[in-house]
């Protein structure tokens, strides 16, 4: 391209990966008298449609290479998109032929959507935008000059014969919140040795990261909050996968912000079960309220429904099992606003979506996920490692003169597993592999066993309890005793643990200590 060429009045480079309308936009920009320049697919499929576009190679005078590793990165494609409309700076343009470009629509690469498909290192290396990224920052440098689009959601606007001033910083922004996310979405994946996000196995106290950005992308907005006065959305954690957060409504009504939470909270606790046990559980306000082990899905409801009807109600089930007809019918009269199962048969679905219309049928999806939790703080953020330590993990300790039955054994670890994912501080009365009384979100001990020990009445006799937190007290211990639970499991670490034991040796209880707390805030 000479010096003596002259340049259209508007160029716009088009060269995106998700496609979603653009065929349709670049065709609206050349009846608008825009000229077109584009890359790769995007050429191809703008020629294909017959729209008028020309190869960035023609333009730069040099070819893709590196098997399209390099295509735009020129002087003549980021002068033009660099340059202010000044004199000084059209009249440098000119001198080496280059044009300026007015718009700039580019998108990147789906290097998340890559990951989250089990790609392996090299497939998502090369999914990795080198060229997208340096042109959107450009554009968006310029913003007043140059129209940056990243979302098809935008192309209207820039149809329009006067973008504002505002409007076009507004497009700055998102560009560069499109760019950071992606940055903070390859970080997370090169951060973690099997390749998919920061790992809890792959940092110490003293790795974590001194910079951390997340890389958030909208889902869906949610019709409120926690409230009906508070706004609220979801949105994905880079290349994450969840169950719940990927789970496919079959049936019923939208999630809310509360589904969300609850619903996570209950498979959270369900997925600690072994896959050779149907379990079920029931959780109210983020809490477990009924929870049980069983041979079947049916039973395992029935079991955890049982164990408190009153909280059950307008509550969360989560099964680990496929839901059957049978299961699916047991619901009947129960007023529940999700299930979540792996599966659901078709027939119970039918069911379901007939005679429990707004209730929310969802087949859990696929998690992949980071070890670390954060926790939002004003202005900031808490990071720590998930708590993710299994009952095989521990090495339980019998610290009284009895020693518990193989029964309670089973019941130790089933109550164990309930406390670990119950708000603090909680007590859990269990039986039978089900609960009988949950005290959680208490702020004594004393309180959170005195509520579990009043949900559980005469079944409270033969149960077991367990403690996510040591007692700071024997008065749990003497409680215990009065109703003629057997066994008690806590992690021990108290200053007056002699005490406590010795109240355990006095009333005859069995006590275990696993070495092991679980706060949950």
């Amino acid at each position: 391209m000479s010096d003596s060429v002259q340049h259209p009045q508007k160029q716009a480079l088009i060269s995106v990966s998700d496609k979603s309308g653009v065929v349709d936009f670049a065709r609206a920009l050349t009846e608008q008298g825009w000229a077109i320049l584009s890359t790769g697919g995007t050429l191809s499929a703008l020629q294909a449609a017959g729209v008028p576009a020309t190869k960035v190679a023609d333009v730069t005078g040099f070819p893709e290479i590196l098997d399209g590793r390099v295509k735009t990165l020129h002087p003549k494609i980021h002068g033009g998109i660099l340059a202010r409309r000044t004199p000084e700076h059209l009249s440098e343009l000119a001198q080496h032929g280059i044009g300026p470009i007015d718009l700039v629509c580019v998108n990147l690469y789906p290097f998340c959507e890559t990951v989250a498909s089990g790609a392996d290192l090299e497939t998502a290396i090369e999914n990795i935008d080198i060229g997208g990224p340096a042109m959107i920052r450009a554009a968006a440098k310029n913003f007043e000059s140059v129209l940056i689009l990243v979302d098809p959601a935008d192309y209207p606007l820039a149809l329009q014969a006067e973008v504002s001033q505002t409007d076009r910083r507004h497009l700055a922004a998102k560009a560069y919140a499109h760019t950071s996310s992606y940055d903070a979405a390859i970080t997370a994946y090169l951060s973690e040795p099997s390749g998919d996000s920061l790992s809890s196995d792959s940092i110490s106290g003293e790795d974590f990261p001194k910079e951390v950005s997340l890389p958030l992308t909208q889902i869906a907005d949610l019709r409120y909050g926690e409230n009906p006065h508070q706004q609220a959305t979801v949105y994905r954690l880079g290349a994450q996968t969840g169950p719940v957060l990927d789970a496919e409504v079959l049936s019923g009504k939208a999630m809310s912000f509360n589904n969300y939470a609850d619903t996570d909270a209950a498979w959270a606790l369900v997925s600690e079960f072994a896959d050779s046990s149907a379990a079920c559980v029931a959780v109210k306000h983020a809490n477990p309220c009924g929870v049980a082990v069983a041979t079947t899905p049916k039973e395992a409801w029935e079991r955890a429904r049982d164990a408190d009807t009153l909280s059950v109600f307008g509550g969360v089930v989560a099964i680990n099992r496929p839901i059957d007809l049978e299961t699916a019918k047991a619901t009947r009269g129960t007023f529940l606003e999700v299930l979540i199962a792996p599966d659901i048969d078709a027939d119970a679905l039918t069911w379901l979506r007939e005679k429990k219309p707004d209730l929310r049928v969802l087949r859990a999806g696929k998690r992949l996920a980071s070890g670390l939790d954060y926790r939002p703080l004003i202005g900031g953020f808490l990071a720590q490692k998930r708590d993710e330590r299994l009952w095989d993990d521990l090495c339980p300790e019998v610290v009284t003169n009895k020693q518990p039955t193989e029964a309670e054994w089973k019941d130790l670890a089933f109550a164990w597993l309930v406390a670990k994912h119950a708000r603090s501080n909680n007590v859990v009365l269990a039986r039978g592999g089900v609960t009988v009384g949950i005290g959680a979100g208490a702020v004594s001990r004393i309180w959170a066993a005195e509520r579990a020990v009043q949900n559980a009445g005469e079944m409270a006799r033969g149960a077991v309890m367990a403690s996510e937190a040591f007692f700071p007290f024997d008065d749990v211990v003497r409680l215990a005793g009065s109703v003629g639970v057997s066994a008690i499991i806590q992690p021990g670490g108290a200053k007056r643990d002699p005490e406590v034991i010795a109240a355990a040796n006095e009333l005859g209880i069995s006590m275990v200590l696993t070495g092991s707390r679980h706060f949950k805030h």
